[in-house]
C-alpha cells in the first residue's frame, strides 16, 4: 500500500521542481532525504517537507521499518497561474505568468520486502 503526501499550490514553477524530483524517484526514503538535504535549490526544501510528511503518514498507519520505504511515485503537476501585465514599448502589455505547482510523493514498501511478507502470511 502506498502512503501519499501532497503539497498543493506551491508557489514555484513546476519546471524548476521537476529537475529535483527526478533525482529522488526510486530511492529509499533515507537516501532521498540525504539527496535533498544537500541540494541548494529552494524547491528541494519544499520536496523535503512533502517527503517527510509521506514518511510520517506511513509511520502513523503502522509501518514498522519506515526507513526502508521506497519513493514509488514522485510527480509535479502544474497548478493555477497568476497573470500580470507589465507595460511594454508602444503601448503593448507584456504578460507575466506566475506559476503554481502541485507536488505529490508516495512511498511504498519495496517489492522484495512485500514478496517476503506475503510468503510469511501463507
Amino acid at each position: 500500500m502506498a502512503y501519499k503526501a501532497i503539497h498543493r499550490f506551491a508557489r514555484i514553477a513546476p519546471t524548476k521542481l521537476r529537475h529535483v524530483i527526478d533525482l529522488i524517484r526510486g530511492q529509499t526514503v533515507v537516501e532521498a532525504q540525504d539527496t535533498l538535504r544537500y541540494l541548494p535549490h529552494r524547491g528541494a526544501r519544499m520536496i523535503e517537507k512533502v517527503l517527510a510528511s509521506a514518511k510520517a503518514n506511513a509511520e502513523d498507519r503502522g509501518v514498522r521499518n519506515v526507513d526502508s520505504l521506497v519513493v514509488s511515485e514522485a510527480k509535479v503537476d502544474g497548478g493555477p497561474m497568476f497573470k500580470r501585465m507589465q507595460p511594454h514599448a508602444r503601448g503593448i502589455g507584456f504578460l507575466i505568468i506566475k506559476r503554481f505547482s502541485h507536488i505529490t510523493i508516495a512511498v511504498d514498501v519495496p517489492a522484495s520486502a512485500a514478496a517476503t511478507a506475503g510468503a510469511d502470511e501463507e
